[in-house]
């Protein structure tokens, strides 16, 4: 057979190969982000956002159950359907304090429908002293939710705190941040807005 010849037969193989796969492919489960979508949103970080990382592909999610502020067990997979900043946190917790305020604000003016902060204190934190800790910083349009078994934490590879994730509307951590950022920002607000408009 010439060397054409078997070019052209490997061609067709990878392609019959491509076929198959897509054909495979669980239509339930996220389509990556293209390359240009995630080299528009990390065009827009500025500042203490350029802490945050976009992944090549979205990764999933736990499933382990969390404790709601009303003593019912939930999952991140409630929460499909839109855009979720996701943010790890705990009462003892400095930087906590300081970027919670600025997440409220996110979930002011974006929250809704299309997209939520939710808020998840992991760890041994007393429910009382969560409420006053977000009476103290003057928030109260985020979720007092728990994970007092850092199960759903260790489970997200939640190593430090604060943790922020961002998962897609199918569910999936589209992107990731280790320590505090100032989400009140015009980078914030504008990567957030680009990810609504991209979602349609």
């Amino acid at each position: 057979m010439s060397r054409s010849a078997l070019i052209y037969t490997a061609l067709a193989a990878i392609a019959i190969v491509a076929v198959a796969v897509l054909a495979l492919r669980d239509p339930a489960q996220p389509i990556p982000e293209t390359l240009e979508n995630r080299a528009e949103l990390e065009g827009l970080r500025e500042g203490t956002m350029k802490k945050l990382s976009f992944h090549a592909s979205p990764k999933p999610v736990s499933a382990e159950q969390y404790d709601t502020e009303s003593g019912a067990k939930a999952t991140l997979a409630d929460h499909q359907g839109r855009h979720v900043v996701l943010n790890f946190w705990a009462t003892w917790c400095a930087p906590c304090r300081k970027e919670m305020p600025m997440l409220a604000e996110l979930q002011e003016e974006f929250g809704g429908e299309r997209f939520e902060v939710l808020t998840i204190a992991t760890g041994r934190n007393n429910p009382g002293q969560m409420e006053k800790f977000f009476d103290e910083i003057g928030v109260s349009n985020l979720p007092l939710h728990r994970d007092p078994s850092s199960a759903l934490a260790r489970d997200m590879a939640v190593l430090g705190l604060p943790v922020t994730v961002i998962l897609s509307p199918e569910g999936a951590e589209i992107a990731r941040m280790t320590g505090d950022a100032e989400w009140d920002s015009e980078s914030a607000k504008a990567i957030i807005t680009a990810l609504l408009a991209q979602a349609g």
